[in-house]
């Protein structure tokens, strides 16, 4: 079961929703990014379950995490299709994977975690 946590700078205000790290439901797996030219924190999907159907003919990039985790889950999909990560906002931007304690994107401050989930997934 996935969990997305609310990030706080109490430096600069910034403040993002992700899982801080990589993280895997029973449907799908995410990576949180850090982007250089957002200067954003993203959750992006890293694998998602997929019937035998799809797999012949899979996506070449990876679906936005709303939509991933807004879809109902396949029927009969055992098999795990990867993605390597790569920026939501555009794929050429500079991105390297973020793990919690990490810096804040914007001013390099420690964010802060909340204890309590935003949103439990998956």
């Amino acid at each position: 079961m996935g969990r997305t946590f609310l990030f706080e700078c109490f430096r600069c205000g910034y403040r993002a929703c992700v899982a801080g790290g990589a993280d895997e439901g029973e449907h799908f797996a995410v990576q949180t990014i850090t982007c250089a030219d957002c200067k954003a924190l993203h959750d992006v999907v890293t694998g998602v379950k997929v019937s035998p159907r799809l797999r012949e003919n899979p996506p070449k990039i990876a679906p936005k995490f709303a939509a991933t985790l807004n879809r109902l889950p396949p029927r009969g999909a055992h098999q795990w299709l990867k993605f390597n990560p790569a920026c939501p906002v555009s794929p050429l931007h500079r991105i390297r994977p973020w793990q919690q304690p990490g810096k804040c994107p914007k001013c390099g401050f420690f964010l802060e975690r909340n204890i309590i989930p935003f949103r439990i997934w998956d």
